[in-house]
C-alpha cells in the first residue's frame, strides 16, 4: 500500500511538472493567434465527444423551439469557446482593465452604467458577495475586482492532483485574491472574510447534490446555498459579475448587476432557497442572451 501510495505521488508529480510546462509552452506563444486555433481545434473535435451529446440534450429541453441547426450552431460557438479558455488561462496576467495603468491590447471594457454600479458597492459600508457563472471565461471577473484594487476571496474547487493544484494556485492568487477551497471549513472563512471587508467572489451555476431546489430554464436543478447563507449571516449585498466574450472571439466587456434584493421570510431573514431562485434568474438571462458562452456540457439537471 505505501509503495502505491509513492508511486502515485511521483505520477502526480510528473503531471504537476507537464502541466507547469504545458501553461509555460503556451504563455510563450502569440494569445490571440493560438485562441483563435485552438477555437477551431475544438469546434471540429468537440462534437466527437460523448459531452456533446449532453450538451445536446441539455439545449433541446431548454430551447425546444430551436431547430436542430441552431442547436448545433450554439454548441460549435461553446466547443470554441472552451478552446479559447484553455489558451487565456496561460495568459491571465496579460489582461488589463480600462482605467487601470496604460491602455493595453488585452484590456476588458465595460459601460459607465457599470462602473457607476461597480463603484457603489464595492466602496459600500459592507462587503459584496459576488457570483457569476461558466459563461464566456468565467476566470476574469475575479481578475477584474483584483485590478481594480478590491481585496477579494475567492471560491474554488481543489484540483485532484495536488502538484497541479500548486501551480493553477501560483498563477491565479497574484491576480485573483486569496483563494479559499471548497471544503467544509469554507463557508466559516468566507463569512469571517466577508465581515472583515473583503469582497467574496464564487462561481453557482453548476450541480450541486446538497443544495436547494430552483427552476433554470423550466427545469428543476440544485443550486448551491452558500452565497445566500452568507447574506443572511452577514447581511452583505449579492451582486452579479460577467464577461461577455466580444464577436471578435478575443475581447471582453465586464457587467455588474444591481444588487440582488434578497427574498426575506416572515421574520425578516433571508429565505435561502428563493434568495438562490432569484440569483438563479439572473442567470439564466445571462445564458439567454449569450447561449454559446455557457458551459452547457455538464449535468445541470438530474
Amino acid at each position: 500500500m505505501a509503495e502505491r501510495r509513492r508511486f502515485q505521488l511521483f505520477l502526480d508529480s510528473i503531471v504537476g511538472v507537464l502541466v507547469a510546462g504545458l501553461l509555460g509552452a503556451i504563455k510563450r506563444l502569440d494569445r490571440k493567434r493560438t485562441a483563435n486555433g485552438a477555437g477551431a481545434f475544438m469546434r471540429r473535435i468537440g462534437p466527437l465527444l460523448p459531452e456533446h451529446r449532453v450538451g445536446r440534450d441539455n439545449l433541446r429541453a431548454a430551447f425546444p423551439q430551436k431547430s436542430n441547426a441552431e442547436i448545433e450552431q450554439i454548441l460549435s460557438g461553446v466547443w470554441d469557446n472552451l478552446g479559447r479558455i484553455a489558451v487565456e488561462f496561460a495568459h491571465l496576467d496579460e489582461f488589463s482593465v480600462e482605467g487601470v495603468g496604460e491602455a493595453a491590447p488585452d484590456m476588458i471594457t465595460y459601460t459607465p452604467e457599470t462602473a457607476e454600479r461597480y463603484h457603489r458597492v464595492i466602496h459600500g459600508e459592507k462587503s459584496m458577495l459576488g457570483f457569476a457563472a461558466h459563461l464566456a471565461n468565467w476566470e476574469l471577473p475575479a481578475v477584474v475586482v483584483k485590478a481594480l484594487g478590491a481585496d477579494a476571496a475567492i471560491l474554488y474547487r481543489r484540483p485532484n492532483v495536488a502538484p497541479v493544484s500548486k501551480v493553477i494556485v501560483k498563477l491565479r492568487e497574484p491576480l485573483m485574491g486569496e483563494l479559499i477551497s471548497t471544503g467544509l471549513s469554507a463557508p466559516l472563512q468566507l463569512a469571517r472574510l466577508a465581515r472583515s471587508g473583503v469582497h467574496v467572489g464564487m462561481l453557482v451555476d453548476q450541480h450541486y447534490t446538497k443544495g436547494v431546489e430552483v427552476i433554470f430554464f423550466g427545469r428543476r436543478c440544485l443550486a448551491n446555498p452558500l452565497i445566500a447563507l452568507l447574506a443572511r449571516q452577514t447581511e452583505c449585498s449579492i451582486c452579479g459579475m460577467r464577461v461577455v466574450r466580444q464577436p471578435d472571439g478575443n475581447s471582453f466587456t465586464v457587467e455588474v448587476t444591481d444588487p440582488i434584493e434578497p427574498v426575506r421570510d416572515a421574520e425578516g431573514g433571508i429565505d435561502v432557497g428563493r434568495t438562490m431562485q432569484a440569483i438563479t434568474s439572473v442567470i439564466e438571462g445571462w445564458v439567454r442572451e449569450h447561449p454559446e458562452q455557457w458551459l452547457w456540457l455538464h449535468r445541470r439537471w438530474r
